[in-house]
């Protein structure tokens, strides 16, 4: 299992629901923290939270529908003069639920892709290269099990294009101390998956990092949060290194 003590990781969405959840999982893992939302204080809040547990963060901001803000984000965060060692894209964003679906407007594609899929695809893209250079590196880009609901097409399309990017990217580089894999939370109860949900934001922790943590040299893979609830860190990268094969067969 990977040690993360002292290492720094990118938390996209980091404000709120499982975003400040899995900020507050790192720092308790020694990891410290770049976090980001849209508006400053909202990182900064969570930057306190996480100071508190011993670790350094730093606080951004960018609205990731607007990819020159992503860039400048990114910008700023070079200037930071750290290594980024770990991102975990969990920003996403549900932009309706359409009963009439056949009248889906144009809108929920473009807004959904440039949030869901666009804006950390761009992330990877100016990670990934890093992390080869330096030999090392964690991505984990969040997904959905959304399936066979045409009322969330555009959300739902967004995700399958995500898993399509990771995977992609992934076979760059299997067998290497990079890896790039999925984690789907399930359907939360968080202001994108509702008070209905069935369940909790707590639930997702530890399965929604452990990507994190792996250190099995593969990529590709999603794993299920849900199927890692209540287990301990140790149990669930065991978990994910032992049951989660890559998808790249000879």
């Amino acid at each position: 299992m990977v040690n993360v003590k002292g290492k720094w990781a990118l938390i996209t969405g980091a404000s709120r629901g499982i975003g400040r959840l899995t900020a507050l999982f790192m720092a308790q893992q020694g990891c410290n923290l770049i976090l980001h939302s849209r508006k400053k204080e909202h990182s900064e809040a969570v930057a306190e939270e996480v100071r508190k547990l011993g670790v350094q963060a730093h606080a951004v901001d960018a609205e990731l529908s607007d990819a020159q803000a992503v860039k400048k984000m990114l910008d700023d965060i070079d200037a930071l003069g750290v290594y980024v060692d770990i991102v975990l894209n969990n920003a996403g964003l549900q932009i309706a639920y359409r009963n009439e679906y056949f009248s889906t407007p144009v809108n929920d594609y473009t807004e959904s892709f440039m949030i869901n899929t666009i804006a950390p695809a761009l992330i990877c893209y100016h990670f990934m290269p890093k992390m080869k250079e330096r030999g090392f590196g964690r991505i984990v880009n969040t997904t959905s099990g959304i399936r066979l609901e045409p009322q969330q097409a555009g959300y739902s399309a967004s995700k399958a294009a995500l898993d399509k990017i990771t995977v992609d990217l992934g076979s760059t580089v299997e067998g290497t101390d990079v890896c790039i894999n999925l984690a789907d939370p399930g359907w939360c109860r968080t202001d994108l998956g509702g008070p209905n949900a069935p369940n909790s934001p707590e639930s997702t922790i530890p399965g929604i990092a452990v990507g994190a943590f792996i250190d099995d040299k593969k990529s590709g893979r999603i794993f299920g949060a849900q199927l890692f609830a209540g287990m301990t860190l140790e149990d669930a990268v065991k978990k994910a290194e032992t049951e989660y094969d890559s998808p790249y067969g000879e």
